[in-house]
């Protein structure tokens, strides 16, 4: 964060850096800041992202992204290079278009990403235990361990109002494209497109699974026999099980949940 102030302060612009306590006190210092027409910058990964973008949209400002997190997988969809010099991200900042992008709304919640449960709910339970596993392995880790003891879940997939059964490793509902540091869960999915892509990968053995990995990162796996994608703007999920749901890497709530788009909610430089 110093190095992109300083580098907008001597461009001219204010720049004033905010330090959180607390992810309520982060929403609450991002919506105070988007209240003076501020633009409020979350220095982070998809969770905080995620915190000061719930604050922007209820208070219709504007978000800017300086992407340092594990993941930073909204920002790669948006294409902003987590690997920017302070240079270019504040150039970025003072000089990029602002654009109008979706959301999802769930139980008072704004989540940019994706809905997701099953396997990969199971994965970022790992993930945050996982802190002695090198960074940039992590996510890889948590994924296997994660597939390497699933077993299949009977769903219920409400898609605008059109049930379909499920039964298989997860559920994804996703406005990103992106999630799990690069995986390309949902490679059609658009943030300005007013729908949500449902990815549900049904049942299969471990090592099966475990093998098709690799495709989840190109986006190769929509082709597999076991994949099913769907699109709408608003989907209920439930299981049959204790099953829980997670968005942007922290926990929603237990099964069932319901989520809506909210086209164009967020307006973000990137």
């Amino acid at each position: 964060a110093l190095p992109v102030a300083k580098q907008l302060r001597e461009a001219g612009a204010v720049a004033e850096i905010v330090t959180t306590t607390s992810p309520t006190d982060a929403a609450e210092k991002a919506a105070a800041c988007a209240a003076k027409d501020h633009v409020a910058v979350a220095v982070g990964g998809d969770g905080m992202v995620a915190l000061v973008a719930g604050a922007v949209v209820r208070s219709k400002g504007v978000l800017g992204i300086v992407p340092s997190g594990r993941g930073n997988d909204f920002a790669r969809q948006l294409g902003i290079d987590a690997d920017a010099t302070p240079e270019d991200a504040a150039k970025r900042l003072l000089e990029g278009a602002e654009r109008a992008v979706d959301v999802i709304e769930t139980a008072d919640r704004v989540v940019i990403g994706s809905v997701y449960s099953g396997v990969d709910s199971r994965a970022s339970v790992i993930l945050d235990q996982a802190r002695f596993v090198p960074a940039a392995l992590q996510y890889r880790y948590a994924a296997v361990r994660a597939l390497a003891t699933y077993e299949p879940i009977d769903f219920t997939v409400t898609v605008d109002g059109e049930q379909h059964s499920h039964r298989g490793a997860n559920v994804v509902v996703a406005n990103s494209g992106y999630y799990g540091s690069g995986m390309h869960i949902a490679p059609d999915a658009a943030v300005d497109d007013g729908e949500l892509d449902i990815v549900m990968i049904g049942a299969a053995g471990r090592l099966e699974l475990v093998r098709s990995m690799p495709k989840v990162y190109d986006g190769s796996h929509k082709d597999l026999d076991e994949v099913t994608i769907l699109r709408g703007r608003e989907v209920t999920v439930e299981a049959t099980s204790a099953v829980d749901a997670y968005a942007d890497g922290d926990r929603l709530a237990e099964l069932p949940v319901t989520v809506k788009v909210a086209p164009g909610a967020l307006r973000v430089i990137g």
